[in-house]
C-alpha cells in the first residue's frame, strides 16, 4: 500500500508565499522515479504544475515558472514551494509520486488528495 499526505496549504494575500510538502509511505521495496505538482481550479480541468526526476531534474509549467519550486528531500518528501502567488493560483493542488515495485518493470503514478490554496486580499 502508498499513501501520500499533502500539508501546507491555506489562505495567502497575493504575492505571499506557501510551502506545500507531500510525504509517500511506501515501504523499502519502492524506488522513486519522479514526483509531480498539479493542481485543479473550480470549474477547471486539472493541469500540471511541476515535476522532479530522481535524479534532481526539474520541470515547470510556463505559467508558474520562475516563481514556483519543486524539492525532493532525499527523495521523500518532496515540496513546491510558491513564491509571488496569484489570484489564479487558487486551487487544490495534487502530488503524484511515480514508484517502481522491485518486482516490477515499470512505475505507477500515485496520488495524494489533495491540499487546497486561496490567493485572495
Amino acid at each position: 500500500q502508498v499513501h501520500l499526505v499533502e500539508s501546507g496549504g491555506g489562505l495567502v494575500q497575493p504575492g505571499g508565499s506557501l510551502r506545500l510538502s507531500c510525504t509517500a509511505s511506501a515501504g523499502s521495496l519502492f524506488s522513486m522515479n519522479s514526483w509531480a505538482w498539479y493542481r485543479q481550479a473550480p470549474g477547471k480541468e486539472r493541469e500540471w504544475v511541476a515535476r522532479i526526476t530522481a535524479g534532481g531534474i526539474t520541470d515547470y509549467a510556463a505559467q508558474v515558472k520562475d516563481r514556483f519550486t519543486v524539492s525532493s528531500d532525499d527523495s521523500n518528501p518532496a515540496y513546491l514551494q510558491m513564491d509571488n502567488l496569484k489570484p489564479e493560483g487558487t486551487a487544490a493542488y495534487s502530488c503524484s509520486v511515480n514508484l517502481r515495485h522491485v518486482t516490477a518493470l515499470y512505475g505507477k503514478d500515485y496520488w495524494g488528495k489533495g491540499t487546497l490554496v486561496t490567493v485572495s486580499s
